[in-house]
C-alpha cells in the first residue's frame, strides 16, 4: 500500500466533502470525489519559497479560481501539478492513485491535464480546421497528421470543437488572422481534442473584449459540466462570474478559500490583496 492510500481520511472539508456530483472520465479513481489532492507542497528556488505547506483539493467537474498578488505562488503551483517543478515535500495526486510527482510532463499530459498559458501558442500559417486537427490525440508528427486521411468520427469532433469555442465561421481562416481572443479560443479548443479531465488555464480574458470575456465566461462554465477547471485571474467580475469556489494565495500559502464573498469579506484577503 503506498503512502497516499495509507493516510488517515480528512476531516470534513477536505477530499471526500468536494465532489460535485458529475462523473469523472472512465479509467481514473475518484471514489473521493476528488480529482486532485495537493498535501503539504513545499517549493524553493535558491532558499526563496515559492509553496509552503500548501494543500488544496479540487473535485470533480468543479471550476476553481486561484487569485492572489504578483508572487504569490499561482504560476509555481500550476507547474508543480504539470511536472515542469518538483517540490521539495508534500504530495501531488490525480485522482487517488496517479502520483503527479513521479510522472514526467508528457505523462501527466496524457494521463487528462491540458494547460493553457497566458499567451496563445497556435500554429498561425495553418487554418483553425487544421489547427484543432494537429492537436488530436495521435503519435504523429505535423505534415503526417495533416496528410492522414480523417475518418467520419474525427471530423465530426473537430467540427463540435469549433462551436464550442464559437470559430465554426472561422474553420479555413489562418489562425494568425484570428483576434487575440479567438486565439485564446483556438488554444483551449486545441486542448479540448485531448480530452483533458483537468483544464489549468491562466489568466485566460486578459487582453480580451468584454463580448469575448462574456463568452469566456459562459464556455467554462459550459466546459465544467464535463471537466473539472482551474483558472488564475485577476479580474474579480470574471471571477465571480465563473468560480464554484476561490481560492487566495499569498506568499506561496493559502490564505484563504471558499465563495468569492466568502474571501472577499476576510480581512487577510482585504489587507494583502484587495487593498480596501
Amino acid at each position: 500500500m503506498n503512502a497516499h492510500t495509507a493516510r488517515e481520511p480528512l476531516p470534513a472539508g477536505g477530499r471526500d466533502a468536494i465532489g460535485l456530483g458529475r462523473t469523472a472520465h472512465p479509467g481514473l479513481d475518484v471514489r473521493h470525489g476528488t480529482l486532485l489532492s495537493l498535501e503539504g507542497i513545499h517549493v524553493s528556488f535558491d532558499g526563496f519559497r515559492a509553496l509552503t505547506d500548501l494543500s488544496l483539493y479540487l473535485g470533480v467537474g468543479e471550476l476553481r479560481c486561484i487569485i492572489g498578488p504578483n508572487g504569490a505562488g499561482k504560476t509555481t503551483l500550476m507547474d508543480v501539478i504539470t511536472g515542469k517543478t518538483r517540490p521539495d515535500a508534500g504530495s501531488a495526486f490525480f485522482g487517488e492513485t496517479l502520483d503527479l510527482t513521479r510522472m514526467s510532463e508528457c505523462e501527466i499530459a496524457r494521463a487528462g491535464i491540458g494547460r493553457k498559458f497566458q499567451k496563445p501558442t497556435v500554429f498561425e500559417a495553418l487554418s483553425v480546421f487544421e489547427n484543432l486537427e494537429l492537436a488530436q490525440k495521435a503519435d504523429k508528427g505535423v505534415w503526417a497528421s495533416l496528410r492522414a486521411r480523417l475518418s467520419g468520427e474525427q471530423r465530426e469532433r473537430i467540427e463540435e470543437t469549433m462551436i464550442t469555442v464559437g470559430l465554426e465561421d472561422d474553420c479555413r481562416r489562418p489562425a494568425g488572422l484570428l483576434s487575440h481572443g479567438q486565439k485564446q479560443f483556438l488554444e483551449i479548443g486545441m486542448l479540448l481534442m485531448q480530452d483533458p479531465q483537468l483544464l489549468l488555464l491562466d489568466e485566460p480574458v486578459a487582453g480580451m473584449s468584454d463580448a469575448e470575456t462574456e463568452f469566456t465566461a459562459e464556455l467554462f462554465r459550459g466546459l465544467a459540466r464535463r471537466h473539472s477547471l482551474m483558472v488564475v485571474e485577476h479580474d474579480m467580475g470574471f471571477v465571480e462570474t465563473i468560480a464554484d469556489r476561490v481560492t487566495v494565495l499569498h506568499q506561496g500559502r493559502v490564505l484563504a478559500e471558499g465563495s468569492l464573498a466568502q474571501v472577499q469579506a476576510d480581512e487577510r484577503v482585504i489587507e494583502v490583496y484587495l487593498g480596501r
